[in-house]
């Protein structure tokens, strides 16, 4: 029964190979590298450390905004080229299809997450730039995995594009926000218990990804296997959950 799943996967990556999507990774490591070089120059002080970690956290975020942004072009895509209606009225299940798309999204994860890894060892122990690309290819697979449930639900892929940078922005800071809400001591009691609890519940909801590709793994080697035990925990939770809510809003959709 998953045999379409695998056939989808499979037409998936041969998409984005087709789209030229891997010379976008490519371009943006290169360009990540010009930008750090250059920067680098500017900093008075401990210019090594600054260059690894602009090049880290410019890293990061292009792989996340390409693997967003083609996860969400993709399927709005094949649903104005009515491909979707198609292979749904195939004789198999609407969740072969969808896990079918997340498996081919996951696999081609792997690609920024590989070439980003060797590209910080070029400043960084081979071991802590191992473990940095490990936690890259999990954040990438929950952005591919919340991208894929927001190309499901809304209708244009602008919104998707725009709720899936807003759930990024949020999960990276929310441990920020949580400090702040917590030591903010200026406003009245009960206004700042009630916004720090606020503040709690969502960091619940969200995935801790500020502890995800830690810039300091790369600078001071302090990434270990017991932090990216946790790391892959929030990986396998919340690509499940949100796998499962894609699943309940796209069979609940009319074609």
């Amino acid at each position: 029964m998953w045999r379409p799943g695998l056939i989808i996967a499979r037409y998936t990556l041969l998409e984005a190979l087709r789209s030229k999507l891997p010379w976008l990774f490519v371009l943006a490591g290169c360009a990540a590298l010009a930008l750090a070089g250059f920067l680098r120059q500017l900093a008075l002080t401990e210019s090594h450390a600054v260059q690894a970690a602009l090049l880290a956290a410019t890293l990061r975020i292009a792989a996340v905004f390409l693997l967003s942004s083609f996860v969400v072009t993709s399927l709005a895509r094949e649903t104005a080229d009515k491909g979707q209606e198609l292979l749904l009225a195939l004789p198999m299940p609407r969740a072969v299809y969808l896990l079918g798309k997340l498996a081919g999204f996951g696999a081609l994860a792997v690609m920024p997450a590989a070439l980003f890894g060797l590209l910080t060892a070029v400043w960084a122990a081979p071991a802590q730039s191992a473990l940095w690309a490990i936690s890259l290819l999990g954040e990438l697979w929950i952005m591919a995995a919340f991208s894929l449930l927001c190309a499901a639900s809304l209708p244009h892929a602008l919104p998707a594009l725009a709720a899936g940078g807003g759930f990024y922005l949020l999960a990276r800071s929310v441990g920020s926000l949580q400090l702040m809400a917590h030591g903010n001591t200026g406003g009245h009691g009960t206004v700042q218990q009630a916004l720090a609890f606020a503040v709690d519940a969502l960091a619940l909801l969200l995935p801790r990804l500020d502890h995800f590709t830690r810039t300091e793994w790369l600078l001071y080697a302090t990434g270990d296997w017991h932090g990216l035990g946790l790391v892959a925990a929030q990986t396998g939770i919340y690509v499940c959950l949100l796998a499962l809510c894609a699943l309940c809003d796209f069979y609940r959709r009319s074609f």
